[in-house]
């Protein structure tokens, strides 16, 4: 196995002691404690020990009566504050550095902006900055860290403009920080500009050679999408360490890209011959997995992770029990985290989100339920999973339920997330009026998430008053979004609406923008074949396309019935059905049952809902071939089987 050394960061230089300030009285503050010895001339070392042994107010006591801290002294009272997560104390030792002069020491400033930024309590930090006569740029580094953890993006970056016409010089912990700003604020897309300058900024000043740097950079392309650009950057990097192959890894698994992600995994464990993936990397490799279905490439990545121990780390086993269930395999899911030693509230989400999908509403709740149980507190991200659960079963009642007692019994305030759950869970009722209601008595901005669960529930009950509502608000919303403009078609194309449809996919052309093409993935023999609508490249094409008239032809005189009204062109019939059976899905089915054995689960994944037409074909297919087979589409799972599917067409 091949193995990588990690270049750690290095710390800015100590500073030597500053003259020193005359003896002051002790602070009012710090009280004398009459039991501690003040005979002792130098109190510094016993001060620095009681601060080792976590014995803060003591060594704060015996501050008062050294007359000569040392800067030494100094910093392993701050980290103590800090660690002892004391805001009062550490208000009352700044004071008395303050009143020693060292408040002006560059090293002390840095400790203390850390110390305030890990106390949560930034007006200090700022308060320590702001008086600050000499700023280096340790000084300068230690607020913007403070100030990117807040998630104040846009004050770092102002601050920085600021750095820079002073003419201070950045370095590599600088651009670190900064790039990290531009994704602090929820990734702002007005700040992409922001970022693509400070790229520019680090080229021009040679620091495209330090790894850190570009890895961060890798990581700010990735988190605004822009996955192209985080390519070229991880292209051209001249050094690369573990962390920077698992960001452009992570990068591909968390944009849709999760073809490219195991292949750049593949290419890591080739190339690199001093580094081994970590549990970060694969993290992401499983998320890849599961985004493809691909069981047995899946299983070899646990194997791995089982020998090289990371069989213990919480975000691994969550990431291979989302693996496993998103592969269909839901019993593995729960085997695992049934043997889990320590389970955390993600391991708990991740249980609640397999069943979710597969439609297990009810055994969904009863997980939750048992998490709250064991004393485990929900966190925000547990209600979207098990409101997602109540609405891919239909649980209406059950799902309102839990979404008041977000607010009243966790304390947790709904997020649009939440509230796009609601509109989802009301919307696949055919309860669209009261879904919009509850977008009307929003007390936040509802958002592009919202207004979408509203339209796709209006494409699955044909309400064209209420989706030309949705629809109005995402184009503007998400004007370059071409998938709101195909689900309006969709809908006046149901409701028999031609002019209106014409006129939709008008619009799509004069602002050049094109449908998501569809695209279904299935696992053979531990290799990953892709389809495209109407795939002319698969060498077995014909042999595909025959298999697919020969069943159509034959499951028609069983009652089979194409559903060409999914079809949104003025062609005949039979065009229709032509068009109809090129669809990915369809391909993908019939490449299964030519190249897997008898009694063998065909695995397929698609990147948009499926189509009632697919959904009702392989249906068919199920039973006319004794195949099980399993679908996940963009919403949910589907087990077809003997002629029916688990969804019992509610999706």
């Amino acid at each position: 196995m091949w193995a990588f050394h990690t270049p750690q960061p290095t710390q800015p230089p100590l500073l030597f002691n500053p003259p020193r300030a005359p003896p002051k009285l002790p602070s009012s503050s710090l009280a004398v404690n009459p039991s501690i010895s003040t005979s002792t001339p130098n109190n510094n070392q016993l001060i620095q020990s009681l601060c080792k042994r976590g014995n803060l107010k003591q060594a704060l006591k015996l501050l008062s009566h050294e007359p000569n801290p040392s800067q030494r002294t100094y910093e392993l009272l701050i980290l103590s504050c800090a660690h002892q997560n004391s805001l009062s104390l550490a208000q009352s030792l700044h004071s008395h550095i303050s009143e020693n002069g060292f408040d002006q020491d560059p090293f002390l400033v840095t400790k203390l902006i850390t110390m305030y930024s890990e106390l949560d309590s930034l007006d200090d930090a700022r308060k320590v900055f702001d008086k600050t006569r000499k700023r280096t740029i340790f000084v300068w580094n230690a607020l913007f860290r403070a100030l990117t953890l807040a998630g104040l993006g846009e004050e770092v970056l102002g601050l920085y403009g600021k750095m820079n016409r002073i003419g201070l010089p950045s370095d590599r912990f600088t651009y670190t920080y900064v790039l990290k700003a531009c994704v602090a604020s929820e990734c702002m897309v007005s700040l992409l500009k922001k970022g693509k300058e400070i790229h520019a900024h680090i080229l021009r000043h040679g620091f495209e050679a330090h790894v850190h740097v570009m890895t961060t950079l890798v990581d700010m392309y990735a988190r605004f999408g822009f996955v192209a650009h985080a390519g070229i950057v991880f292209k051209n990097m001249p050094v690369r360490n573990v962390v920077s192959w698992s960001a452009m890894i992570a990068c591909y698994a968390k944009n849709e890209k999760p073809f490219e992600a195991l292949e750049l995994f593949r290419e890591m464990m080739i190339e690199t011959h001093d580094s081994v993936p970590n549990s970060v990397t694969m993290v992401s490799v499983l998320q890849a997995c599961a985004a493809l279905s691909a069981l047995e490439q899946g299983k070899l990545i646990h194997a791995y992770v089982l020998r090289r121990g990371l069989d213990s780390v919480l975000p691994v086993i969550s990431s291979l029990i989302t693996m496993y269930s998103r592969c269909g395999e839901l019993e593995l899911g729960q085997r695992i985290f049934d043997r889990m030693e320590k389970r955390d509230v993600v391991s708990w989400n991740s249980l609640i989100s397999s069943y979710g999908i597969h439609g297990y509403g009810k055994k969904a709740m009863q997980i939750f339920q048992e998490m709250i149980h064991q004393g485990v507190s929900p966190s925000p991200i547990t209600f979207v999973s098990v409101l997602g659960a109540c609405s891919h079963a239909g649980l209406v009642e059950e799902g309102k339920r839990l979404f008041d007692s977000m607010r009243k019994v966790y304390g947790i305030i709904p997020s649009v997330e939440h509230y796009a759950c609601m509109v989802d869970l009301l919307g696949r009722a055919n309860r669209l009026e009261e879904a919009a209601r509850i977008i009307c008595e929003m007390r936040i901005e509802p958002g592009a998430k919202v207004w979408g669960s509203l339209l796709g529930s209006c494409r699955i009950h044909c309400n064209v008053e209420l989706a030309e509502r949705a629809s109005h608000r995402l184009f503007q919303l998400e004007p370059l979004s071409a998938g709101n403009y195909v689900l309006l078609a969709d809908i006046y194309a149901e409701a028999e609406m031609w002019d209106d449809v014409k006129r939709v996919r008008k619009l799509l052309e004069t602002r050049s923008l094109q449908k998501v093409a569809g695209r279904s993935w299935i696992e053979v023999k531990r290799k990953m074949y892709s389809f495209v609508s109407v795939d002319e490249f698969n060498p077995q094409i014909e042999e595909i396309q025959s298999l697919l008239i020969k069943l159509s032809a034959e499951m028609k005189e069983k009652g089979y019935r194409p559903q060409t009204k999914v079809v949104l062109y003025d062609l005949d019939e039979s065009e229709k059905e032509r068009i109809l059976l090129g669809h990915s899905e369809k391909l993908a089915v019939a490449f299964g049952l030519i190249n897997t054995n008898k009694g063998e689960t065909i695995r397929i994944t698609k990147n948009l809902r499926l189509c009632e037409d697919c959904h009702s074909f392989t249906k068919f297919i199920s039973k006319f071939t004794n195949k099980e087979i399993l679908v996940r589409d963009v919403n949910r799972f589907h087990h077809f089987q003997n002629g029916v599917c688990s969804c019992e067409d509610y999706w």
